[in-house]
């Protein structure tokens, strides 16, 4: 289960939908752009798996900073991913309605979301195997449509399918070449689709509740961050082999498009359906995860101490109501205002996962020296080519920040973000000096 929640979490309208963008901007290089930005999760997956097979935690990565950093990181990273996450399920709610709303009309949007809102808080407050099994199934059908179109788009390619021709590997050289904007396109590229492989973290606060955490963490893990990086980057191969890159057109999905020139029937309608168990799929996960980071923010005293009721089953249900809460006043602004107060807040969170990855990284520099001289037969799973890969996912992580300052459409979110994080750190100081003071007392 955990292993298809790793796939299923990051498997989303990003790489359904999103991905148009990021072949519009880097044509085949997408293939470099993917393998970039992959190659960056894959590192603080492992980084993350390292602590989380350590030290087991349902608040994860946010008391790992906690025991690395000290109370204010905890606090930043805890309750900044929160918002992140009680935001994003705002707009996956909203996407979900939009394409409920377009196959029965007659239910308006607004009581699409509030069936999705109530149907996954039922499951997320009943007991913790209905969130695995409802992410199971979702992760599921998302992974048998990537291996259909990766084996139909091998058979177009090599002209297996019938009444066609090989399409060969022309595309990929053609059209401008491999690399038609350069290698500029390339990095754009990369800013256009790194945020997509957000969603990973989830993994390792659901370990916390297995029964045997540490195993699982690690097999989790170690099989997720392969298979991800395969369908993200063997998707976008095909994609840019079998039509040319400029074929692709804005809004419309890459996988309807070539679907649809390989003669595949009802293929948007097709689409449509992944595309709206992969967002009902990313719901899901993000109630799970946002009610279980809070409860452990109180658990540690960094959140009212009401949200620590738990359920005979082991749920913590005033944390999951917290969230889901929140997250519908999120829907409830992306509904009305989503052009001006819910595109403020929907910017607040833009780099805000960027933040996240890399608090994971100094604390896991920081933890891992700390492990190896107290605890050393705790690493069951070891971060590659330590302290060094570490660094460099550090300085890829500030690269990308950089590049978001010069580029004038993810500078907003860069800003915004920055504004948010610098809140949240300095309610944390505030919080410290308190203490502090209260101690000096």
């Amino acid at each position: 289960h955990l292993t298809m929640l790793g796939l299923g979490g990051v498997i989303g309208a990003g790489l359904f939908v999103g991905s148009g963008a990021g072949i519009a901007v880097a044509g085949p290089g997408i293939v470099v752009s993917y393998l970039i930005a992959g190659a960056l999760a894959m590192c603080v997956m492992r980084m993350l798996g390292e602590m989380s097979a350590a030290m087991p935690a349902s608040g994860s990565f946010s008391v790992h900073a906690e025991r690395a950093l000290g109370r204010w990181a905890g606090f930043s990273v805890g309750w900044l991913y929160w918002f992140l996450l009680v935001v994003v399920l705002a707009v996956e709610a909203t996407g979900a309605a939009q394409i409920a709303h377009g196959w029965a009309p007659a239910v308006p949007q607004w009581a699409w979301v509030l069936i999705f809102m109530l149907v996954f808080t039922g499951a997320n407050l009943a007991a913790v195997k209905n969130f695995g099994e409802f992410e199971f199934w979702f992760a599921a059908l998302k992974v048998f449509a990537i291996v259909a179109f990766l084996v139909l788009g091998l058979l177009a390619i090599f002209g297996v399918l019938p009444d066609t021709e090989p399409v060969g590997f022309t595309h990929l050289s053609g059209d401008g070449g491999f690399l038609p904007h350069g290698w500029e396109g390339v990095i754009s590229g990369v800013l256009a689709v790194v945020f997509a492989f957000g969603g990973l973290e989830v993994v390792t606060i659901a370990a916390a509740e297995s029964d045997d955490p540490v195993r699982s963490v690690a097999r989790a893990v170690r099989s997720a961050v392969y298979r991800i990086l395969f369908f993200y980057v063997g998707s976008m191969l095909v994609i840019v082999t079998v039509l040319p890159w400029t074929a692709q057109q804005a809004g419309v999905s890459p996988y309807v498009t070539v679907l649809d020139s390989i003669g595949v029937p009802s293929a948007g309608t097709i689409m449509n359906i992944v595309v709206f168990v992969a967002l009902l799929s990313a719901l899901n996960a993000n109630l799970y995860g946002s009610s279980r980071m809070v409860f452990s923010l109180a658990e540690r005293g960094e959140a009212p101490s009401a949200l620590l009721k738990v359920s005979g089953g082991g749920v913590p249900r005033r944390a999951v109501l917290a969230s889901v809460a929140f997250g519908f006043v999120s829907v409830v602004l992306n509904l009305k205002w989503p052009d001006s107060v819910f595109l403020y807040m929907l910017n607040s969170v833009g780099a805000v996962l960027l933040f996240v990855w890399a608090l994971i990284a100094v604390s896991q520099l920081r933890l891992r020296r700390r492990i190896e001289r107290e605890a050393p037969e705790r690493l069951v799973l070891r971060m590659w080519a330590f302290p060094y890969l570490t660094w460099a996912a550090l300085v890829a992580m500030a690269a990308v920040l950089g590049l978001m300052l010069n580029d004038d459409g993810a500078r907003p979110q860069l800003l915004w973000s920055a504004g948010a994080t610098g809140l949240v750190l300095a309610v944390a100081g505030l919080r410290e000096w308190r203490v502090g003071g209260v101690g000096r007392a």
